[in-house]
């Protein structure tokens, strides 16, 4: 039989193994995408992941599921609520459903370039707008990265925006990415992306809009010849936090997920720009003519035809980011 000693002794034994345990306790979390693992948004989260592991002195481990392995973009969206992911890459579209204001980031030329948009994501605007989407969806966008600027491409050049009238154009069923070719008399049709390819080499349609990455990522520049400048829409691409992960963590821990989320933003989107500056190059050797372009005609034909109101922007937002130096 055990004396009073050895028993209080055994108690205070256990507590303290419970107390190191906890202290040692690791929490693993999912955070998925749909990049594949060469890219920048792939490459730039496992750095994060690992950065996260690093300050919070293992406290967090992060697997990081590359290429739609937990799902297509709609399915994290839904995982994110649903508690099968944790932490998400995802175009501010999908925020947009949610947050339909925070969508006016779409809206065509609101922003003039990739610094630009970063500068956004330091300003009052970007934190009203993300306040926003937290409040209504409940979760937590805690970095934005420069995904890539949106171009034109056809068989012949591009300079103003007349120059698209009646032509077959391919465009997303997106109403923020149609109001450009719409607003310039384009023949829009929302071919699948996967079968662009085709569609442009047996002219069921013309001309196309996409980054530059996304040019070079479906060889579109073998059944186009010219790529017009008409940087329309400058894309973005937002990491999010579920709520119930977000709830979870201390306001330290969540200093910490919000600093290495917005480096690693940072980089991605150093990265994605330093390669579009290549790929300009890169397609002007293999005989592709780049064309500059009027902005303002394209510009003021959409001010013109396309209401924010319409779209569920307010343009006091737009206002106050196109503002933004």
């Amino acid at each position: 039989m055990l004396t009073r000693r050895q028993l209080v002794g055994a108690v205070i034994g256990a507590a303290l193994c419970v107390t190191a345990a906890t202290a040692n306790a690791q929490t693993v979390m999912k955070w998925a995408h749909i990049f594949e693992v060469s890219e920048p948004f792939h490459t730039e989260a496992v750095w994060a992941a690992e950065q996260i592991a690093e300050r919070t002195e293992g406290r967090y481990k992060i697997e990081v599921y590359p290429a739609a392995q937990l799902g297509n973009e709609v399915n994290l969206d839904e995982g994110l609520t649903l508690g099968t992911v944790d932490i998400v890459i995802l175009a501010n579209g999908l925020a947009a459903k949610k947050y339909p204001p925070i969508g006016v980031t779409y809206y065509p030329f609101t922003f003039r370039d990739p610094a630009h948009l970063l500068a956004y994501t330091k300003s009052p605007a970007y934190k009203k707008l993300t306040e926003g989407y937290a409040e209504k969806a409940g979760h937590h966008i805690l970095a934005t990265a420069y995904y890539g600027t949106r171009h034109t491409t056809a068989n012949k050049a591009i300079t103003q925006c007349g120059d698209l009238a009646g032509m077959k154009m391919r465009v997303p069923s997106i109403p923020a990415y149609l109001a450009m070719p719409a607003a310039c008399g384009a023949n829009t049709t929302p071919i699948p992306f996967a079968e662009l390819y085709l569609a442009l080499q047996n002219g069921t349609v013309e001309a196309q809009e996409n980054p530059l990455t996304s040019i070079e990522a479906k060889k579109l520049d073998e059944v186009q010849s010219h790529i017009a400048l008409t940087g329309h829409i400058v894309d973005q691409l937002n990491i999010i936090v579920s709520k119930s992960a977000w709830n979870d963590l201390s306001e330290d821990d969540r200093a910490i997920f919000a600093e290495v989320m917005q480096e690693a933003a940072a980089r991605a989107s150093q990265k994605t720009s330093d390669r579009e500056a290549e790929l300009l190059e890169i397609f002007r050797n293999k005989g592709l003519t780049i064309d500059e372009v009027d902005r303002a005609s394209f510009e003021s034909a959409v001010i013109e035809k396309t209401k924010f109101e319409d779209l569920g922007y307010d343009k006091a937002d737009w206002d106050a980011i196109h503002a933004v130096q």
